[in-house]
């Protein structure tokens, strides 16, 4: 948690100081956030893998196929991916843009997810068989 707050204190820094640089020229002050932003992913990136260190030892302790976690891992990877593409987008008045990478992640992520409903209609079946 301490990590998360240095960066939650250094974004908020970010934020004053980026308004300050944008009076000035808007150039500096994107390439500071741009900076921040990279900075705050890697900290993020420092809790995440925590996070699949648990989930490779409860895919460990429950047999799951590895396939399906790692779908779950890359629909996580895309849907954040999205989520940041879009905020920067509509931060620099690109609403569209930022629309458009959204509707991309989502066909993406269905794509993805292909298998997964492969192998329900799989199971659909062999329980509507045994019926």
């Amino acid at each position: 948690m301490d990590l998360f707050m240095k960066a939650s204190a250094g974004v908020l820094i970010t934020v004053i100081v980026s308004m300050i640089l944008a009076k000035q020229g808007k150039d500096f002050s994107v390439l500071l956030i741009l900076c921040v932003c990279g900075m705050v992913m890697s900290v993020a990136g420092i809790y995440i893998q925590k996070l699949l260190d648990f989930i490779i030892t409860l895919m460990d302790m429950g047999q799951l196929n590895q396939d399906f976690i790692e779908i779950l891992f890359k629909t996580m990877g895309i849907g954040l991916l999205c989520e940041i593409t879009c905020l920067i987008c509509n931060d620099s008045g690109n609403a569209a843009l930022g629309k458009s990478i959204q509707v991309l992640a989502a066909v993406v992520i269905l794509c993805l997810c292909i298998p997964l409903f492969s192998k329900l209609l799989e199971l659909v079946k062999e329980v509507l068989e045994l019926v």
